[in-house]
C-alpha cells in the first residue's frame, strides 16, 4: 500500500517520467524513502540535476502522499500502479511504462498476466472498404480464437476493430488519451459503453482529462505495449499509426502490415513499414495464426497460452560472482529488452552486456531477435 501512495505521489511531479521514477526506487529502495530525500541526496540518482532536485523538493512539500491518495480514489476509483499486482505485466515490460493507469470495465486476471493473448489492430480514421473490409476479417477471426483485441478509439479502423471484436462477443481493451470517463470521439459514445460491459478502457490521464493533440502519441505507447502484436491495417505517411508501429518494433513486439497499392494515400505509410521489415499479413489467415503461435482449442481447462514459451527442464546454476549474479536475477523466463535490463540493474550498458554474454556462454540466458534475453 505504502509504494502504490507512493508511486501515484511521485507521479504529481512535474518532470517526472516513470524511468526516472525507477531509477529513485533503484536507488532509495523505496518510494517512501526517496519522497524524504534531500536535494544533495536526490542529486546523487542519474538524471536529478540540482535544478530538478530543487524543484522536486519545493513541489513535494505541497503534497501529503496519504491525503492525494484518499482525494485522488474518490474521484478515480479504479487505478493501478506498478506496485499492484493486478498491473499488465506486457505493459511492466517497456521502460516508459505509465506510472498509474486508470481503467473502467471488466477486469479479467488472466488477461492482465499475458496469459490471455493480446493484439493490437491500428490504422487511418479515414479507411477505404478495403480497409475496413481486412480489419473485420482480421478482428472477428483473432477473437474467435481466443486473442483480445486493443485499439485507441479512434474514428476509422479502430472502431472498425473494437466493433467487430464485440459483435462475435470478444474481449477488446481501447487505450484512450482523454480519462476514461471521457468518449471521444463524441460518436463512439456508444461503443465506449459496451467496451465497459465487455471489456476495458484504460488510460495515464486521470477522470476528467479532455482530449489533448499531445496525449494520443503517448496513448500509442500504452497500445503496443499491452499487445504482442501490432497490425496496422492502413496508415498515410503522417499517422498516428505509424508511432505505434514504431515504438511497438522498440519494444520487440512484432508488427504486421496490411499491403495496399502503391498510388494509394492511404498505403504509403504501411508500405514505408514493410520496405523497414514489417511482416506482411498474409491472405491465409490460418497461416497468420501460425506465425502467431495459435494453437488448437483444448478442452483441458489449463490450456496453454497461445504464446506461452514452453517449460524447459531446470539447470542447476554455478557459483557466479556478484555481478553475474545480479544480471541474471534481473532476467525473467520472459523475453526481456536490453534496454530495460539496463534500466533495471542501473548498471553501464557495456558491462551488462559482457555479463549477459558470459551467461549466455554459461547457457544460463538466451538471446533472442531484438536484442531481448530471457532466463534458461
Amino acid at each position: 500500500m505504502k509504494e502504490r501512495t507512493y508511486w501515484l505521489a511521485w507521479s504529481q511531479i512535474n518532470g517526472l517520467g516513470s524511468i526516472l521514477i525507477q531509477r529513485l526506487k533503484q536507488h532509495f529502495q523505496e518510494l517512501e524513502i526517496a519522497w524524504k530525500a534531500t536535494v544533495n541526496e536526490l542529486i546523487e540518482v542519474e538524471g536529478f540535476g540540482k535544478p530538478k532536485a530543487e524543484k522536486i523538493v519545493q513541489q513535494r512539500s505541497q503534497i501529503n502522499p496519504q491525503e492525494l491518495l484518499e482525494q485522488h480514489t474518490a474521484k478515480n476509483p479504479c487505478f493501478w500502479t506498478p506496485a499492484d499486482a493486478e498491473y499488465p505485466r506486457l505493459l511492466l515490460e517497456i521502460p516508459t511504462f505509465p506510472a498509474v493507469l486508470y481503467y473502467r470495465g471488466r477486469v479479467e486476471t488472466q488477461e492482465n498476466q499475458g496469459i490471455t493473448p493480446t493484439v493490437a489492430i491500428v490504422g487511418t480514421r479515414t479507411p477505404t472498404e478495403y480497409g475496413c473490409r481486412w480489419t473485420r476479417q482480421i478482428s472477428t477471426t483473432l477473437t474467435r480464437r481466443g486473442f483480445t483485441i486493443v485499439s485507441g478509439m479512434a474514428a476509422g479502423i479502430d472502431t472498425q476493430a473494437h466493433r467487430s471484436c464485440l459483435e462475435v462477443g470478444g474481449r477488446t481493451i481501447a487505450a484512450l488519451g482523454t480519462g476514461v470517463d471521457i468518449a471521444y470521439p463524441k460518436e463512439n459514445r456508444q461503443l465506449c459503453e459496451a467496451v465497459i460491459n465487455q471489456g476495458l478502457l484504460v488510460s495515464e490521464y486521470p477522470s476528467g482529462t479532455k482530449p489533448n493533440p499531445s496525449h494520443f502519441p503517448q496513448r500509442n505507447r500504452i497500445i503496443a505495449g499491452l499487445s504482442r502484436a501490432v497490425f496496422v491495417m492502413e496508415a498515410p505517411q503522417k499517422s498516428g499509426a505509424l508511432i505505434t508501429a514504431h515504438v511497438a518494433n522498440e519494444f520487440c513486439r512484432d508488427v504486421y502490415v496490411l499491403p495496399g497499392r502503391l498510388d494509394d494515400q492511404n498505403s504509403q505509410g504501411c508500405l514505408k513499414l514493410i520496405n523497414g521489415g514489417a511482416s506482411l499479413i498474409p491472405v491465409d489467415l490460418d497461416e497468420l495464426l501460425e506465425q502467431l503461435g495459435a494453437i488448437p482449442p483444448l478442452d483441458e481447462p489449463q490450456q496453454l497460452s497461445l504464446f506461452e514459451i514452453p517449460v524447459q527442464p531446470s539447470k542447476s546454476i554455478p557459483d557466479l560472482d556478484p555481478e553475474l549474479s545480479k544480471v541474471l536475477q534481473a532476467i525473467s523466463s520472459e523475453p526481456m529488452a536490453f534496454d530495460q535490463i539496463i534500466v533495471n540493474l542501473n548498471l553501464d550498458a557495456g558491462n551488462v552486456s559482457a555479463a549477459l554474454l558470459q551467461l549466455e556462454l554459461l547457457e544460463l540466458v538466451e538471446q533472442l531477435p531484438g536484442m531481448r534475453y530471457r532466463r534458461l
